[in-house]
């Protein structure tokens, strides 16, 4: 009987240790960038092609590496930080994972140029597919180059499970921001596609925090510092008035790494409660400094995840720390226990006299509480280009549907009353001949809309309204550079650009469904569905952009409707395709027959 074990070859081992390594482009940036800081550099380049897909390059002037080293870098288990096993557990480097460059020599082509600095010359090696192509002798700067070209172009099958080009480019941006903001006593910059999207000089954490989230984070940082013998702890969190709808910009680093953490996300959270609206998060960029014995960071193969020994004493000091600069800055109320808050004299009142005589009484002679509600203003531009009559689309719909709008009409025949009610501004109550339908207007309406804007991004002519004053709008430099990449996709929805300055963009056309205000919203939507890859659009950002849109633009709950806006919303909603459920699965209505109805009251 023949053997069924046997030993792998090296360079499928390579491969298959990169698939736990290598998960995509942002994989190689954190594994160059974290041995560049490592080699002691003080200036490291990033250079990106093609969201990272054709190149990654790292440049540093860090010690470098004389010619047996450069070669044994890229052998498994090869690694200069460790020497045994105890090491794990006192670790003050970065990247330490012996297979690392191994893993990625194994998936990609690798040019590495590197040079000592006593050394009159260096080494250039290139390998593809885990196989030393050359090696010689070269003249180079001090330091160490590594270009990482054509990611997985053995391994077909992993390639096409990348995302677009905007997804894996703002993974990229999101390690590169880590580190930088881990360390800012290194300059760093990068480029994309020979365009720069930072340049960071050597500075202090907020002026570091300040160049890479724009300029106005400045005003909104509280700072914040605190020393006990079992942590240090430095940082900012943001101002409560700035806090945003998703967890974007929150950083923890232990001992300048960045990791997650529920746990102490938490303690911080805790800190800011009651001053924060509901459904916000805080941001902030913390820095803990603990004894590396007290950590293990070798329980997650990314090393993001840390295991404290102390985990509930560094949460009681998190969120003392937090909740005590936020009352020293005056943005949390502060208590005064020798005062009687409700004996204050609001402050318009303080100079007032007292006088005699009842108060006046004024009436409005005009008010006519039965007067009719006009219609929204919104709601009415928004339904006009909606607005369609139920034969014009007879010939689209599906049996499912006819019959439905068969019920619609006949009981419309049979009454003369309103045939939609809206209940506690939320759902709209139709009654149809076998019962009634519960329909949920603000999910309605996204469906509407998305299938609206898919249509006249893939079938129609974008339209496009040329504003009377360009509008300006400011972003972090990542966000512009993310709008960059998915300029032709906005332009062909209906916006039109007039120039992209760093933390600034122009806005000179817009789409005819938008209005002025609404595009900071609309973009600040876009920009985080991205930025969360929700939706997973595949096949382009035209899904993304239809299902932002019509998230931002749908009524919401507690909008009030008018019948004819009602009538509007249930008749464009099933002329729709997939009338049943929104955009995102969820269900839009629920219809309950007669039957479902009586028993109700028959149950007892």
């Amino acid at each position: 009987m023949p053997n069924t074990i046997q030993l792998l070859p090296d360079h499928v081992a390579n491969q298959i240790a990169a698939g736990e390594v290598v998960q995509r482009p942002a994989s190689v940036v954190k594994e160059l960038m974290e041995n560049a800081i490592d080699a002691g550099a003080t200036d490291i380049k990033l250079l990106i092609k093609d969201a990272g897909k054709n190149l990654v390059q790292v440049i540093d002037n860090g010690k470098g590496m004389n010619a047996y080293d450069a070669k044994l870098c890229f052998e498994r288990h090869a690694t200069s930080k460790i020497k045994n096993a105890q090491d794990l557990f006192n670790l003050h480097t970065k990247g330490f994972r012996g297979e690392a460059l191994a893993s990625i020599a194994a998936i990609a082509q690798v040019e590495l140029k590197t040079k000592l600095e006593d050394e009159e010359v260096g080494t250039a090696i290139k390998i593809e597919g885990s196989s030393i192509g050359s090696q010689e002798v070269i003249a180079c700067p001090k330091g160490t180059s590594i270009a990482v070209k054509n990611l997985f172009f053995n391994i077909p099958a992993r390639r096409k499970f990348l995302k677009s080009d905007a997804i894996e480019t703002r993974h990229i941006i999101d390690e590169f921001q880590r580190v930088a903001l881990a360390h800012p006593q290194i300059a760093f910059s990068m480029h994309h596609n020979n365009n720069e999207v930072y340049h960071l000089t050597v500075s202090n954490l907020r002026k570091r925090v300040v160049a890479i989230f724009g300029s106005k984070m400045n005003e909104k940082l509280v700072p914040i510092d605190e020393n006990t013998d079992i942590l240090s702890l430095q940082g900012f969190v943001a101002k409560p008035n700035f806090a945003k709808k998703k967890r974007g910009e929150q950083f923890f680093f232990v001992n300048d790494r960045f990791i997650k953490n529920s746990y102490l996300n938490h303690a911080v959270s805790s800190a800011f409660e009651g001053l924060l609206e509901h459904g916000t998060y805080p941001s902030y960029f913390l820095y803990l400094t603990v004894p590396s014995d007290s950590i293990d960071i070798n329980i997650h193969p990314t090393k993001t995840e840390i295991k404290f020994d102390n985990e509930k004493d560094l949460y009681a000091i998190l969120r003392a720390t937090v909740k005590h600069s936020l009352g020293q800055y005056n943005v949390a109320p502060v208590l005064d226990f020798n005062r009687d808050a409700s004996l204050d004299v609001p402050y318009e009142y303080k100079e007032k006299k007292s006088y005699g005589g009842a108060p006046a009484i004024k009436i409005d002679p005009n008010f006519n509480p039965f007067a009719s509600e006009p219609l929204h203003q919104e709601m009415e531009s928004a339904f006009q280009r909606e607005e369609t009559t139920w034969e014009a689309h007879q010939s689209t719909i599906t049996p499912y549907e006819s019959n439905f709008q068969e019920e619609l009409f006949d009981n419309q025949k049979e009454t003369d009353t309103s045939k939609t009610f809206q209940i506690q501004r939320k759902y709209l109550l139709s009654s149809i001949k076998s019962g009634m339908v519960l329909i949920h207007q603000s999910l309605a309406h996204q469906r509407i809309l998305y299938e609206d804007f898919l249509e006249s991004i893939t079938v129609k002519d974008a339209v496009s309204q040329q504003l009377l004053f360009p509008v300006s709008i400011s972003f972090a430099r990542d966000e512009i550079e993310m709008i960059k990449g998915i300029k032709s996709d906005l332009e062909s929805v209906g916006f039109l650009f007039e120039e992209f300055e760093k933390e600034t963009l122009i806005v000179k056309g817009i789409p005819t469904s938008l209005s002025e205000s609404q595009i900071t919203p609309v973009l600040e939507q876009l920009l985080d569905d991205i930025k969360q890859e929700v939706p997973d659009a595949s096949f382009s950002h035209f899904d993304i952009m239809a299902k932002s849109f019509a998230k931002s633009l749908a009524i919401k709950t507690g909008a009030t409707l008018n019948s004819k806006e009602q009538e509007t919303l249930v008749n464009n909603l099933f002329s729709c395709k997939e009338p049943s459920v929104s955009p995102f699965g969820k269900t839009i209505f629920k219809t309950l027959t007669i039957k479902e109805i009586d028993a109700v009251f028959n149950s007892h």
